[in-house]
Parts: C-alpha cells; sequence; structure tokens
C-alpha cells in the first residue's frame, strides 16, 4: 500500500521513444552520497581494483528510500550534445544502402545462410546503416530528437563507434581509422595508417577483414544519472555490441570480440590530448575483428603484436566539438570504477559442450518470420508505457528465451561474437502468457547453473517445469501467482513493469566472475545484459510488439524478491515486454532526407 500511495503521485523525465534509466522524479530524494560528498571521494590509490568496483556497485544502488547520487534537477542548459564531430577531418558521406527487402529477419540467426557480401563502401555503410544510424527523428511541438539502431538510457548515445578499414574505393586510397556521423550517416577520417603497419596487424585475419571500436563519453549520462551513469554505459555498449554484431550477420559477415587491448585507446586516438582540447573526453571499450566469412581461430583472437610495438597511424585529423558549455558536477566515483576496470582482463577460453542445439530449444518452425531484417532493426523502439492488456503466445515467449541462450558447437548469433559462457541468467515475472500460469520464473542461460541458482534462491521455491516447454529450454515455475504490483515495485515503481506481458530481471553471476577474470570483467557482465536487451528488443518487434530496458529498479529488493542473499548474485539489468502505447501527439520523421 505504501508503494501504491507513493508511485501514484510520479512522474517520470524520459525522453520519448527510448529505453527508461529514469528513476523517478520524487522532488529532492534522498541520495547515499550528494554531489559535495561524491567530490571528496577516495583516491584510488586507498583501495584495490577490486575493492573499487565492490564499493561502486554497492554505492550507487538504489534503494526504497534513497537513490544513488545524482543531481536533483536536469540543467537543461547544459544538456550534452548528442553528435560527437571532429573539426578538420574530413567527412565521407555514404550511399544509403539499397532495400533488402528479400532477407528475412531469421535468416540473422542461422549460420551460412547469407552469402558473404564482398566488402566495400556500399556493404560499410549498410554495416553502419543497421548498427548504429538514425533510425526516426520524433518532434513534438517545436521540439525534435533523434532515435538510434542502437538503444540508450533516457536517449543520451554516450556511445561513440569507430571502423579502421583497408583501402575502399570511394572512401580513401589508403588504410584508415574512421569516426562514425550518425547525422550524416558518414565515416569521419581520423587517422591515416601506413599500409604495411596495416597488412602486418591485420596478418591473422581473412583478406576483407577490418576493425570496429566502442568508446563511452561518460558525461553525456552523468549529466543526467550522476553516479550510476557508469552502469548505464555499459549497457549501451553490450546494446551496440548487439547491433554490430547482427548487423554483420546481415551481410553474412561474422564479428569477433578482441581480447582486451590495452591500445585500444591508441587505436582511436582517444589518448591525444591535443585532440580534446577542453573537450570531453572518450573513454576506450571494445575493438572487435568483422571477418567476410567462417573463420577457424584459435580461441583468444588478437591483434598482431605489431600494433602494440608502434604507432599505427601516420598521421591524425580533426579536434573533438565541446558537448556542454559546462559541467557543474564532476562525478569522481565514475572515473574510479573507470580506471579499475580498464585493465586487460584474462585471456577467456570456455567451452560450450553442455549447451544446447538448436533442435532442443526451439520447437518447429525455427526459420519462419513475417518481417524482414530491415523492418525490425530500422523500426526497433523503446516503449514508453505498455497496455496492460496485450498476451503472447507461449510458443512466442519460448521463442524469444531460446534465443537467448547459446547452442552447442558453433553457437548461435549474436553469442557467437562474445568467448565466455554466460553470466546474465533471468529472473522473470510472467503476466499475460497464453497457457503459462502467471508468477515468477527462472531461465538458467548456462544449463550448468540451474543448481547454483536453486542454491541461492527461495528454499520455497518449486523449479518445476512448464509443461509445453521445450526440454532444452533452461525455464522453471518458481511460485506461481499475480506478480504485476511486484514487478513494478522493485522497477523503481514503474508502471511498465507490470503492464507488460512479462518483465525480468537480469541476475548477473557476480562475485565469482570477477573472482576468475578479473575486475575489469565488471563491464563485461553489463555488455552481456545489455547485448541480452538487444535481442529481446529485436524479438519483440518480430512478434509484433514492444519492449524497453529498464535501468531503474531497487537492487536488494530485487534480490530479496527471488531470496538472493548472497552478494555473489546481483540485479544488473530489467527489461519489459508486451503491448505498446503510441503517443499521438508525436510526430514521426525519416532519418536522413533521401
Amino acid at each position: 500500500m505504501r508503494s501504491q500511495l507513493l508511485w501514484n503521485l510520479l512522474e517520470y523525465v524520459r525522453r520519448p521513444g527510448e529505453r527508461s534509466g529514469t528513476k523517478p522524479d520524487v522532488g529532492t530524494p534522498l541520495p547515499l552520497y550528494t554531489p559535495a560528498e561524491t567530490a571528496r571521494a577516495e583516491p584510488v590509490s586507498d583501495l584495490s581494483a577490486e575493492e573499487i568496483v565492490a564499493a561502486y556497485h554497492e554505492r550507487t544502488k538504489h534503494h526504497y528510500h534513497r537513490f544513488a547520487a545524482s543531481r536533483d534537477y536536469l540543467d537543461w542548459a547544459t544538456q550534452p550534445d548528442p553528435f560527437r564531430r571532429y573539426e578538420g577531418a574530413s567527412l565521407i558521406r555514404l550511399p544509403f544502402p539499397e532495400s533488402e527487402q528479400a532477407l528475412q529477419y531469421w535468416q540473422l540467426y542461422v549460420t551460412d545462410s547469407i552469402m558473404p557480401a564482398p566488402l566495400s563502401v556500399h556493404s560499410v555503410s549498410l554495416f553502419l546503416r543497421y548498427a548504429l544510424s538514425l533510425t526516426a527523428w520524433k518532434s513534438a511541438g517545436e521540439t525534435t530528437w533523434s532515435l538510434r539502431a542502437n538503444p540508450s538510457s533516457g536517449n543520451l548515445h554516450p556511445t561513440e563507434g569507430y571502423a579502421l578499414l583497408p583501402v575502399l574505393a570511394a572512401i580513401h586510397d589508403g588504410p584508415g581509422v574512421y569516426h562514425y556521423a550518425p547525422k550524416e550517416h558518414g565515416l569521419e577520417r581520423r587517422a591515416d595508417i601506413d599500409p604495411s603497419v596495416w597488412s602486418a596487424a591485420m596478418a591473422a585475419f581473412p583478406e576483407g577483414s577490418f576493425l570496429v571500436g566502442l568508446s563511452s563519453i561518460f558525461w553525456r549520462e552523468a549529466w543526467k544519472y550522476g553516479e550510476r551513469a557508469f552502469r548505464y554505459c555499459q549497457h549501451d555498449v553490450g546494446h551496440a555490441l548487439g547491433t554490430l554484431r547482427l548487423a554483420a550477420a546481415a551481410l553474412g559477415w561474422k564479428l569477433y570480440l578482441l581480447d582486451r587491448i590495452h591500445i585500444t585507446s591508441q587505436l582511436l586516438g582517444l589518448d591525444r590530448e591535443s585532440d580534446y582540447a577542453g573537450a570531453e573526453r572518450e573513454h576506450p571499450e571494445l575493438m572487435a575483428v568483422v571477418v567476410p566469412r567462417n573463420w577457424a581461430s584459435d580461441r583468444g583472437i588478437r591483434l598482431s603484436k605489431v600494433v602494440s610495438a608502434q604507432d599505427v597511424a601516420s598521421r591524425w585529423y580533426g579536434t573533438a566539438n565541446l558537448l556542454s558549455s559546462e559541467h557543474g558536477v564532476d562525478w569522481a566515483t565514475i572515473d574510479q570504477v573507470a580506471a579499475a576496470t580498464a585493465n586487460t582482463t584474462t585471456a577467456i577460453d570456455e567451452d560450450f559442450l553442455s549447451f544446447p542445439s538448436e533442435s532442443e530449444l526451439f520447437d518447429p518452425p525455427v526459420r519462419f518470420g513475417e518481417f524482414t531484417a530491415e523492418k525490425v532493426i530500422l523500426g526497433r523502439r523503446s516503449a514508453v508505457s505498455m497496455d496492460g492488456r496485450t498476451g503472447i503466445s507461449t510458443a512466442t515467449f519460448f521463442r524469444m528465451l531460446a534465443r537467448l541462450v547459446p547452442t552447442r558447437g558453433e553457437r548461435s548469433v549474436p553469442w557467437d561474437a562474445i568467448p565466455w559462457r554466460p553470466r546474465i541468467h533471468l529472473g522473470l515475472f510472467v503476466h499475460r502468457v497464453d497457457d503459462l500460469s502467471p508468477g515468477l520464473y527462472a531461465l538458467a542461460r548456462d544449463p550448468g547453473k540451474v543448481e547454483p541458482l536453486r542454491q541461492a534462491m527461495r528454499r520455497e521455491f518449486l523449479w518445476s517445469r512448464p509443461q509445453s516447454c521445450p526440454h532444452g529450454l533452461p525455464l522453471y515455475l518458481l511460485k506461481q501467482g499475480d506478480c504485476r504490483a511486484l514487478a513494478a515495485n522493485v522497477s523503481c515503481g514503474q508502471s511498465i513493469a507490470g503492464d507488460g506481458a512479462f518483465s525480468l530481471a537480469m541476475i548477473a553471476d557476480y562475485k565469482a566472475s570477477l573472482a576468475t577474470c578479473g575486475p575489469a570483467f565488471y563491464r563485461n557482465l553489463f555488455w552481456e545484459a545489455g547485448l541480452v536487451g538487444q535481442v529481446l528488443y529485436l524479438e519483440a518487434e518480430e512478434a509484433g510488439i514492444g519492449s524497453t530496458g529498464i535501468g531503474c529498479y531497487f537492487d536488494d529488493p530485487v534480490h530479496d524478491v527471488f531470496g538472493i542473499s548472497s552478494r555473489d548474485w546481483q540485479s544488473f539489468y530489467h527489461f519489459t515486454v508486451g503491448g505498446p502505447l503510441e503517443d499521438n501527439r508525436l510526430t514521426t520523421l525519416p532519418a536522413y532526407k533521401l
């Protein structure tokens, strides 16, 4: 009753059409730390990297009566520019790709169902169109804002994309480093690469391979969300990793995350002080290699050592634009956890022999769908609210969950992009799924984690298998009952979590992962959560419904719902799927004037 009376009074500060990371606007919440206290946070030298990560995660939890530290209001005068540009870097506008109507969405998940496209300006254009481009403009009155293929909490878009390309006609006559400019659908040439260095660096990969990189501008999220912004930036990296992998699949290409390399900043030019004089810095996140066909490689995919022995770029161009006139508050805690998680992680080499096959996960027909890849990818939207009525079939529900489980052997898209076994598992709030009892459920995305999850959760849970569930899908009913109010309550009182067909909490195998892979793997956990979210987004679109990520949730109350008392398991992200309500006050405009 307390929560019902309180949350009925709330309004949410959120850009329409993008996923929620927003905490309720309750006037002046009681934060864990005030901005002044944050500025006096303990220096990094006093704590180990492991201690910094643990402290940050606890510090940035939301609680029923106090939120993680952020400003008490939105300073619209300092709202960051959503578009980074490099003044002095030449812009190569990419040709808009012709429609790929023949390609069905389901084909993205079928290995070798698409003939690999040759690397060209046209294929690079389609790759970036599906991965990082604008998908629409929205307007309300005199206000306009853009949506993108890669989702972002609050529509703030802290993620910047880069490509390191070989010689390509219509782009440049030499290898180079390029920053993707989504507003223009173009590539800014940031640097020239010596051809001999490029050849040596890429010698291990097939001809026609290239590199992509992602960085984060923490300020874009911190402007709105304060200390918790680092979490949301990492979610966004995971979503972008998903869009990159699925964009590659649309061209018949593969994408593999490279082992964390300490020279990512050098490769992307992010360490160049003079290029960011007075402008907000970008922080390196990941590098991946895109290859044009199936490629047998040793586990642990690395660039040639030549890239760490000398500068890759021979000449740099451009200086970064200023995104905000001033910042007001600098969140020292974000810088601390970024530094603590920047170290190279241990090379990961894990097997998937115990995972189910495709036939064990999906009931036929598997290779069927009504929509094209283009419609699903570019039509993806974040629901602002749900209708509280729409339900889905068990077949749709099971298929959506099955897409989240890697297959054994040659792993399914997009899970073949990352080398580690799943660390993110689902605690589900099922509301309206035909022929399935409402209640709490658990999905162990790694079959080997069923028993550890059972031991970590409430002892009285049922752990019974739904009658019609595919036998390879590790889904279990925990407790029957109406959990709509409960789902909304632990998601910061947001009714969207209870009004969908189902919602979920992504429960991370937290402590064991960091103990095994090091504190830098803290980022990887959020990336995996974002990757799960991206698949759910697209699956919802393909099913003709909607979805949205929820970054605001009460961490420890979520754990209490599932009976998790140990710090070994932690909630990392929420999501909801259902019938979206359209806001007819908004006007939708094309992404680009063709």
